[in-house]
């Protein structure tokens, strides 16, 4: 027999005391990309399934659940991802000429989840900057997510930061057949050495020598000039290099810890330049990720250069270390107007004020609170129970 009550698998609820942090959270971020011009959209929850996928590679397909619309009978999928609703936004309703910023928040679902402790649902939030090519925005975007992750308590952040561009101006200038690019990638993003050593048995020596060079390029500034003197200086790879140069340069300061890994290729058939990834001494999770997507916006039919990042606020919140829970005041149920003008006072100065129903607090039942609104001397005020006379 169903327990109706059993939700499906990699599906929980959130209780009050996550909700209420995962909520602040949303609020100090979203507030914090306010100062800074970002402006919040809020992208509905179902679109058609080619406008979804547009852009975003299969991975996203598989992440997708598809279903029918009974109004037009077209296939609907539910949002796996916010990033391309709004670079649909930005391409089709607000149509601005210059530099568009943009932030959202929502909850997006997943097919399968990421991992074996993941949720399929989960609530996203993100930044992103529209119109600019430069590698000013991906400082731009990369420094208020760190802004944002320092203003949320988070301590220890480490940057990694890689570039897509790399990979594709070796398979490029190297002329590397599509499928033989897709297995590089596969083995590159495994680490997997021999199995580089053995796809690659038939490309000329740079590029072979090339490739087989990325796995070794890992660690802080110094792995950029250890790049230059080893990587062939193609047309299109020396900028790449250049560009995390100017990054790395800007942001070091800022971090605990900034690494460089130039065979990471995450997000490849998605991003077109700087990839960047933000982690946190107090776990091994990815805490947010980002990077440059020019070509989304092309398959909107306005190309329009972007970067942004994205984070799982459930995912933070599980980092951080819960907010001190503020202690409730409880009110007598009681129809006295100067008791309901203090009540009204202490909430709007950010006072939890709990007026109990009558009945409520059985007598003998449970733990007295400790703050309560009391006549004293014909005045009402609050009261701790370590001060109340015995007995009382």
């Amino acid at each position: 027999m169903t327990r109706h009550w059993v939700l499906p698998e990699y599906v929980d609820d959130v209780l009050p005391g996550e909700a209420a942090q995962i909520e602040g959270l949303r609020r100090l971020l979203l507030d914090r990309f306010a100062t800074h011009g970002y402006g919040l959209v809020i992208p509905p929850m179902i679109e058609h399934i080619e406008s979804l996928l547009t852009g975003t590679g299969h991975d996203m397909d598989l992440c997708t659940f598809k279903l029918v619309d009974q109004l037009s009978g077209r296939l609907l999928g539910i949002r796996a991802d916010i990033t391309p609703q709004v670079a649909r936004i930005d391409a089709h309703l607000l149509n601005d000429v210059g530099v568009t910023r943009l932030a959202y928040c929502g909850t997006v679902l997943h097919a399968q989840p990421a991992a074996m402790s993941s949720s399929r649902e989960i609530v996203q939030l993100g930044a992103e900057i529209f119109g600019h090519g430069g590698v000013e925005s991906d400082i731009e975007i990369q420094s208020l997510m760190l802004e944002g992750l320092a203003a949320t308590g988070l301590e220890g952040i480490h940057l990694d930061l890689g570039h897509v561009g790399l990979f594709r101006s070796l398979c490029r200038h190297g002329e590397i057949p599509a499928e033989l690019e897709g297995d590089l990638f596969q083995a590159l993003q495994g680490k997997d050495v021999p199995t580089l050593r053995s796809l690659t048995s038939s490309l000329s020596g740079a590029t072979r020598e090339a490739v087989l060079q990325l796995p070794e390029l890992f660690g802080g500034m110094e792995v950029l000039a250890r790049a230059r003197a080893v990587l062939p200086a193609y047309p299109g790879l020396v900028p790449c290099l250049d560009q995390l140069q100017a990054i790395g340069e800007a942001l070091e300061s800022r971090v605990e810890a900034l690494l460089f890994d130039l065979a990471e290729l995450r997000g490849y058939h998605y991003h077109s330049g700087v990839v960047f990834a933000a982690y946190s001494s107090a776990s091994v999770n990815v805490v947010a990720r980002g990077g440059r997507y020019d070509e989304v916006g092309r398959a909107f039919g306005r190309a329009r250069p972007a970067t942004g990042f994205s984070l799982d606020l459930r995912g933070l919140a599980a980092v951080l270390s819960p907010p001190a829970r503020p202690v409730p005041i409880r009110a007598p149920y009681s129809p006295d107007i100067s008791l309901a003008t203090l009540i009204s006072r202490l909430r709007a100065e950010g006072e939890i004020v709990i007026t109990e129903l009558p009945g409520e607090r059985a007598p003998g039942g449970g733990l007295l609170p400790a703050r309560e609104l009391c006549l004293v001397d014909g005045q009402w005020r609050v009261v701790s129970r370590d001060s109340l006379p015995s007995g009382t």
